[in-house]
């Protein structure tokens, strides 16, 4: 039974070693919620809260995310004995939306329990590889950047590489790369900025032998994916658009893609992710596990997720060099000829280099249980 006293709520920000560039715009800073939960017999589970600072990517923000898990979500967890995790999604399914915040504190109650069960978290759940294949991001619009961008992630053993498109910057801009890097496997992530009005500029796509293009068309949108996926030999892959178990089935009927990017925050944690996991499982849908700019207690949430069998394409998991000069984790996430080992340890494996979180937090406050 897990039965939480204390929760701490720190909100943190770290520069980026480079600027992460879409044509949404630049992420220079990183922001985030750290979540740890106390139980009675005084262990800790670890969650972190993957909104960004402004609604670039979700309606989520910091901020709103905060709101929700102090005002609504910690409370009622604070009151609550949950016997399983899978119980909070239960607990807050009257709670619209809002699955970045749950998320949060969902993956600390998983990290808890798992350590209380004295297993790995991805034991937990029902992982089966002890190594992961890792995805870069080329997160520039600029075709000499993302040719030594390319080239450094290939001498560091990175898998596959995923490119930022859009109607402005496209067809020359991979077939650029193409040219240098003919046999990289690649795949391009359009963040919704195409229409149906674009079909024959991405039916033009197919000739560079992409993994996939992830989310093409509007963030909310899967009808008219599954219009354009008819038109198109390219697997269209859905990031934005899959929220919950119900997207992945409506996507499924109407043939909307062939792959699903699951991301523990975009769906409201890992109970939700399992399940989407298993239903693409059951319907040969392909999966991999996305990434969000993560701090190490994320990245360390997503590997355990990415041992799962169906998580047969590499996800954007990267090294805690990759994005900071020094994570929050006690010890770094290592990747070793494009594979990231997935810890063994109870729960996420990892503990936070509190001098770390220190250096870099904003704010921090402690909420405890009246029956503590």
């Amino acid at each position: 039974m897990i039965d939480i006293v204390k929760a701490q709520v720190s909100i943190i920000a770290m520069p980026l070693k480079q600027p992460f560039s879409t044509h949404l715009g630049t992420v220079r800073e990183r922001e985030a919620i750290i979540i740890e939960l106390w139980d009675r017999e005084g262990e800790v589970g670890y969650g972190e809260t993957v909104a960004f600072s402004s609604p670039w990517y979700t309606e989520e923000t910091v901020k709103t995310a905060y709101h929700i898990q102090k005002d609504f979500i910690l409370p009622v967890v604070l009151q609550k004995k949950f016997a399983h995790p899978s119980e909070f999604t239960r607990e807050f399914s009257s709670l619209r939306g809002n699955p970045m915040a749950k998320s949060g504190i969902e993956t600390a109650l998983w990290d808890l329990y798992a350590k209380k069960q004295g297993k790995s978290l991805s034991t937990i759940l029902g992982g089966e590889r002890n190594e992961v294949r890792a995805g870069a991001v080329v997160a520039t619009q600029d075709v000499t950047d993302a040719l030594k961008q390319i080239e450094q992630f290939s001498e560091q053993g990175f898998e596959r590489m995923k490119l930022k498109i859009s109607p402005a910057n496209d067809v020359e801009f991979i077939k650029a790369i193409r040219r240098e890097f003919p046999d990289v496997p690649l795949m391009a992530d359009a963040n919704s900025a195409y229409t149906l009005d674009d079909v024959d500029r991405l039916r033009a796509l197919d000739e560079f032998d992409l993994l996939m293009i992830e989310q093409p068309l509007g963030t909310t949108d899967i009808v008219e994916h599954a219009i354009l996926q008819k038109q198109i030999n390219t697997p269209i892959c859905l990031d934005e658009s899959i929220t919950n178990v119900h997207d992945v089935k409506s996507a499924i009927q109407l043939g909307s893609c062939q792959i699903i990017n699951i991301k523990v925050g975009r769906v409201g944690g890992l109970t939700n992710a399992k399940q989407i996991h298993d239903l693409c499982q059951e319907n040969q849908l392909q999966v991999w596990c996305g990434g969000m700019i993560e701090f190490g207690i994320s990245k360390a949430h997503n590997l355990a997720l990415a041992s799962l069998p169906a998580f047969t394409l590499p996800g954007d998991l990267s090294p805690s060099t990759h994005y900071w000069e020094e994570d929050i984790l006690d010890r770094p996430i290592e990747m070793e000829k494009g594979k990231i080992t997935v810890p063994t340890l109870p729960g996420i494996g990892f503990s936070l280099n509190e001098r770390r979180v220190e250096e870099v937090r904003l704010h921090k406050e402690i909420i405890t249980s009246h029956m503590t």
